[in-house]
């Protein structure tokens, strides 16, 4: 069928005339009367839905990256923090230490200011617990003052004497060593002994003591001042055991130290007589150990 010449329907350009003039009406019917409100709230309702499914997967996306970035800052931090609670546990065992270390020396301080004699703080650089000798290295010698046979005590009590003093430090035998022995008076009774190191720095043991004597575990053992080198009335030690064998003569007695011979870190070293420092140092000239 042939078509036409001339269509005799409406042109498109009237036809997008006519739909822009309705457009012009609407939008100043609503923009003066506010009329098509209700019509606009119908359409925002039934698009709800729609933007709701476009937009979950963009808002569940940013979800999981927010989420992601805020594990990895999780994961830093705490990382970061551990580290940090690893180096405040370092600094305050150091801390610990160095309050120890304060206290100690605060008694030993304590100590010097009840003594009469001239003291001096010393820091042992050796140490030797042999059964056979028990012996020390302290870091002061004779540029410092020391001189063989000088008492070391500490907050606790009586430590040993230096058996040879160098230039800058000092060997000590402590009362520990077999071949010590130290003038000791009981506090309780004024029984006097002497103690003689065992070779063990925890135990010493009372020679010659008869079993009428009056002594008992827990008396405590000061120094008597007899033999002119140690000091009268500085604690030794403490009994804790008394045995009396039969067909002993004397009582089997031992004592432990009060100084913590095996745990000691400082000592005091103890003027009793003034140096002699016109004599020439001799490196080899030792203490007698027993006196």
């Amino acid at each position: 069928m042939d078509k036409p010449l001339f269509s005799l329907g409406v042109s498109p350009t009237l036809r997008l005339l006519a739909v822009v003039l309705v457009a012009l009406a609407l939008m100043l019917l609503d923009h003066r009367f506010n009329q098509l409100q209700t019509l606009r709230n119908v359409f925002a309702t039934v698009a709800y839905p729609v933007q709701l499914a476009v937009d979950a997967p963009i808002r569940v996306g940013s979800r999981m990256l927010d989420s992601f970035s805020q594990h990895e800052q999780l994961v830093l931090e705490n990382r970061l923090l551990r580290s940090e609670l690893m180096e405040l546990r370092a600094r305050q065992l150091r801390f610990d230490a160095l309050q120890m270390e304060n206290d100690r020396l605060r008694a030993l301080l304590h100590t010097s200011t009840q003594a009469t004699e001239r003291v001096r703080i010393a820091k042992l650089l050796a140490v030797d617990l042999d059964p056979f000798r028990q012996q020390i290295v302290i870091n002061k010698g004779r540029l410092d003052g020391a001189y063989p046979g000088q008492p070391l005590i500490n907050a606790d009590g009586v430590v040993g004497q230096i058996l040879t003093a160098h230039w800058t430090s000092s060997t000590a035998l402590l009362i520990s060593d077999p071949g010590h022995a130290l003038p000791v008076i009981v506090a309780r009774t004024g029984l006097r002994a002497l103690a003689v190191g065992t070779g063990n720095p925890r135990r010493l043991s009372l020679r010659h003591v008869p079993p009428q004597e009056d002594i008992e575990e827990g008396d405590l053992l000061l120094t008597s001042g007899l033999g002119g080198r140690f000091p009268a009335d500085y604690p030794v030690a403490r009994i804790v055991s008394v045995e009396h064998r039969p067909g002993e003569s004397f009582l089997l007695i031992s004592a432990e130290p009060l100084a913590a011979l095996d745990r000691s870190r400082e000592v005091l070293l103890l003027w009793t007589e003034p140096p002699d420092s016109d004599k020439a140092p001799d490196e080899d000239e030792s203490a007698d150990a027993a006196e």
